[in-house]
């Protein structure tokens, strides 16, 4: 589909949606659906996780046991590489003595989508004009291409977007877009909106995109620098990898959408793709609309986002200090403490499977080992 400029809601396939041009319509049928994975785990050459990112490692572990093991390759991986996804995959291959899968991760989602009705009808945007992949082992990445990456994007956007290969899990784990988009816009709506308090109308909800500000801007640039700091001791310290495709963000939204952009704040508010998402919300019981803390923008985009980048300047002597008041801030609202006297507290990040996706979750304490 490709977005409209008109605001009325139309009906496409029973299901009422935002207005769009049809380009063009896909049917297609599954021909097995099931939540247990005995059922559809053995047989597949490729398995994809499209979920939130602190729910891979809990779905790795439920999918691990029935991977066949009799096959030469079978392929593991997640349509958005945010959190070190290669430590997740290496982790149930240690546990579960797995040696034939190969791992592989894009590092963002190839297109703009959203779910019409579930189960069934869904509407895409249109690919990025980029897209960037890690696979390892690295060989592997032309045959999975192949197999996999082409069907879902080129074969149907006319040819466009293309996947390219990063050197590391780790160029797509500190390139930045969700880890600093959906926190920094979060912190700014609390500083501007009485603490994330809308109002009572679901119209003086801000849209998190059309709507964004200044304010907004700010914050994101400020984890964006942090984060450029933590990048360039990574180059520093791994001198033998080009990390090509690990950028900050204005880099990479000009090469993933082949766009001008020179400020956050344009990128953003100007995006047809992004125009119709509004801010995540709850109802209070005085009817008051407020920010949503319990989303995946705090569920995955700290613990299994900033943090990460906090763990490994922390190891590599870099100061993040808004990373840390994001970090401060988040578990503030959510009573969480992964900072413990200007550290991360792993006491605190390890004490439950699945709280945090910093390197040592997965026996990773020397930050030497943290690329594939």
């Amino acid at each position: 589909q490709r977005p409209s400029k008109k605001t009325e809601m139309v009906n496409y396939g029973n299901v009422n949606h935002p207005s769009a041009e049809v380009i063009q319509a896909i049917k297609g049928t599954c021909e097995k659906i099931s939540s247990d994975p005995s059922e559809v785990i053995p047989d597949a050459d490729v398995i994809v996780l499209c979920m939130p990112v602190h729910q891979y490692r809990n779905a790795l572990n439920r999918l691990a046991p029935y991977i066949n093991r009799t096959k030469k390759d079978v392929f593991v991986g997640t349509i958005y590489g945010q959190a070190g996804f290669n430590w997740m995959v290496h982790e149930i291959e240690r546990n579960y003595r797995l040696e034939n899968v190969v791992t592989f991760a894009s590092g963002l989602i190839p297109w703009i989508c959203r779910t019409m009705k579930y189960g069934e009808l869904g509407a895409n945007y249109g690919t990025k004009a980029v897209n960037v992949a890690a696979v390892t082992p690295h060989n592997k990445f032309d045959q999975l291409k192949e197999i996999f990456f082409d069907d879902i994007t080129t074969r149907w956007h006319g040819g466009k977007g293309v996947f390219h290969q990063a050197c590391s899990f780790l160029s797509l784990t500190l390139s930045v877009d969700n880890q600093i988009v959906h926190p920094g816009r979060c912190y700014g709506l609390w500083k501007r909106y009485n603490q994330g308090k809308f109002g009572t109308s679901e119209d003086d909800i801000p849209f998190f995109y059309k709507d964004f500000d200044d304010v907004s801007a700010e914050c994101m640039r400020l984890l964006d620098a942090d984060y450029s700091r933590v990048r360039d001791a990574v180059r520093k310290a791994f001198p033998e990898r080009d990390f090509k495709y690990m950028l900050d963000y204005l880099t990479l939204e000009r090469v993933s959408h082949n766009s001008k952009n020179v400020n956050i704040k344009d990128s953003l508010k100007n995006s047809e793709q992004l125009a119709l998402i509004k801010t995540p919300t709850m109802k209070l019981d005085d009817g008051t609309y407020c920010l949503n803390t319990e989303c995946r923008f705090f569920t995955d985009d700290i613990p299994y986002g900033v943090l990460i980048a906090r763990w490994v300047g922390q190891e590599l002597g870099v100061n993040t200090p808004y990373i840390d008041e994001v970090i401060e801030w988040a578990g503030s609202i959510r009573g969480e403490k992964f900072l413990k006297d200007g550290k991360i507290d792993l006491d605190y990040c390890l004490q439950d499977i699945g709280k945090t996706g910093v390197p040592p979750a997965y026996g990773i304490n020397d930050v030497k080992d943290i690329l594939d």
